[in-house]
């Protein structure tokens, strides 16, 4: 069975094209890896309520967008600390941010409420 995944950098620019196609801003926060990079997706909407997305392996054997950390707005500087310790952690990760309404349509999930 071959891996069907897209090279990271193809991905990432499709992303930001989509949004940018949509009126929003996409930009690369971290280039990792060309080819075969982790992808994370930080999704916000006018730079504010900053929500990050892991690709998780499920039992399956599929890959589902799982948030794995949101902005707390009493201390944003959190999370871009946490986004720094994750591209430390591993040089060949991309980080792309999605500057959109929902920008979690952009990965397949529904978006977050509240």
């Amino acid at each position: 069975m071959t891996d069907a995944r897209l090279p990271a950098h193809v991905e990432a620019g499709g992303l930001i094209r989509a949004v940018q196609a949509e009126g929003g801003f996409g930009m690369v926060i971290a280039k990792g890896e060309r080819d075969a990079g982790t992808l994370l997706v930080i999704c916000c909407e006018n730079g504010t309520n900053a929500r990050l997305y892991d690709r998780m392996p499920q039992l399956d054997g599929s890959r589902k967008w799982t948030l794995s950390k949101s902005q707390d707005p009493e201390n944003p500087h959190e999370f871009s600390e946490y986004c720094d310790r994750r591209k430390r952690q591993d040089p060949d990760i991309w980080i792309v941010e999605l500057d959109i309404a929902n920008a979690e349509r952009f990965i397949g999930n529904q978006g977050t409420t509240g």
